[in-house]
């Protein structure tokens, strides 16, 4: 299972509701923090999540709104957290800005007390965990180096009970190594691989993390079949000229790209001061039903076994 928190959802400039974009994503015990925004550290205090084992930041590019809350972060993370290594994650002209940055907050070639690592994001997989992988692939917006982020759990072959009795397997460790893929032996002598007793692969939950982004067209194919889609909604269709102008898309185009790609569930966040979240949501569904307009502190608890499930940290 994945836990997807906001942290701030608004697109360019905060307002009273909204804080610039950051998201947590939570998987066993791992946490990656996409993007941060001026601000991210107190939607952290806020939220209760707290700083512990914050050590990956995956940036979806380098703009300002997306990554002026770095400097803030990896002081405080320094100063007061045990936390040794802080990894982040980026295209190479995010990774520039982010060490112009560091320079303007701890000077010229010096870094605070965590070991800053700058990572150059390739398309592919970037970190893979025993149960589940994150992977990156570009997308289209302003520049040069714009990612969007898959977080899949690996597939799973089911243990076959049935079969297990029908060899007459004992209960006990031995079903457990065949389950974890282990080839054993019985006490009789045989020899049991784990082929005989798994069924086949089931594919495990997909949430699939996009932020600012101009075309949709590419991301059929990435973001197929996914449990939880999160992608901006900048712009409503009526500004549409306006969307393309500034390298954004409409709540209408991701609702098309979340229905055309078998999406179960669609959730809209870098949004604009000049819409109401009811208009957005509106013209989203319309479109595709099952979506919802993320707020700050927002939780979804995304499985493959269950539908998406909602509820917010403000309730904590």
């Amino acid at each position: 299972m994945f836990e997807l928190a906001f942290l701030g959802t608004s697109a360019s400039a905060p307002s009273v509701h909204r804080g610039l974009s950051s998201a947590l994503v939570m998987a066993n015990e791992f946490r990656f923090m996409i993007d941060c925004g001026e601000g991210t550290q107190r939607q952290i205090l806020r939220s209760g999540l707290g700083f512990r084992r914050l050590d990956r930041i995956l940036l979806t590019h380098g703009h300002l709104d997306h990554i002026l809350g770095l400097g803030g972060l990896a002081s405080t993370l320094g100063r007061w957290e045990a936390l040794e290594e802080l990894n982040i994650y980026g295209g190479g002209s995010a990774l520039v800005r982010v060490q112009g940055l560091m320079d303007v907050v701890f000077g010229p070639n010096q870094m605070p007390n965590v070991g800053v690592s700058l990572n150059l994001i390739e398309p592919g997989i970037i970190f893979d965990a025993k149960n589940f992988t994150v992977s990156a692939f570009p997308v289209q917006h302003r520049g040069e180096g714009c990612f969007g982020f898959t977080f899949e759990e690996k597939s799973r072959r089911p243990f076959m009970a049935e079969r297990a009795e029908a060899l007459g397997i004992p209960n006990g460790p031995v079903r457990r190594d065949l389950a974890n893929g282990e080839t054993v032996t019985l006490p009789d002598g045989r020899v049991i691989p784990p082929e005989a007793v798994l069924g086949e692969p089931n594919r495990g939950a997909k949430l699939c993390f996009i932020g600012d982004v101009s075309h949709t067209g590419p991301l059929h194919k990435e973001v197929e079949d996914a449990e939880l889609l999160a992608i901006e909604a900048t712009y409503l269709e009526a500004d549409r000229e306006l969307a393309r102008a500034h390298g954004h898309i409409t709540a209408a185009a991701a609702a098309r790209l979340a229905r055309n790609s078998g999406v179960k569930q669609l959730v809209l966040h870098h949004v604009s001061r000049r819409y109401y979240t009811q208009d957005i949501l509106t013209e989203a569904q319309a479109i595709f039903p099952n979506t919802y307009v993320a707020s700050d502190l927002d939780l979804y608890r995304v499985s493959k076994e269950k539908p998406v499930v909602m509820s917010s940290l403000r309730d904590r």
